[in-house]
């Protein structure tokens, strides 16, 4: 069963975002560039889900392009899954509208793929899986 892993939000500072929830208690567990996404992400724990903030490392990127045509809050949620093939193949097989049809590699090594906003109500939606242990 899909649990929710964590809520993405779109900043233009990971620096000035992070006052708001450590003023609450909460604190930054983790900090990440991800090269291929031209993004830096904090991860704040939150009950059982996370907050994610998500600052562009150039205009040009994803996050940087949401910034600009939309500005700061909320860009995706992301949903666990024990087993992100699966849930990739079932998804396709309904018809689903992904961004992407490859799994890919993110912030401390989540395998992660997106549904594009169309096929869930408006919201960006990411699947993930936690990284596969080496052997």
């Amino acid at each position: 069963m899909p649990e929710l892993d964590h809520i993405g939000i779109a900043v233009r500072s990971i620096a000035d975002a992070r006052r708001l929830y450590e003023a609450l208690g909460l604190t930054v567990v983790h900090e990440e560039t991800v090269e291929q996404e031209r993004v830096r992400t904090a991860l704040i724990p939150a009950g059982d889900a996370r907050i994610e903030l998500l600052e562009p490392t150039a205009p040009d990127s994803p996050i940087g392009k949401f910034l600009a045509k939309r500005g700061e809050g909320l860009h995706h949620i992301a949903l666990h899954v024990d087993d992100i093939s699966a849930a990739l193949e079932s998804l396709k097989a309904r018809g689903a509208r992904l961004i992407s049809d490859e799994i890919q590699i993110g912030a401390g090594g989540h395998l992660y793929f997106f549904v594009h906003p169309s096929s869930a109500g408006g919201v960006l939606v990411e699947i993930c899986q936690d990284p596969i242990a080496d052997v």
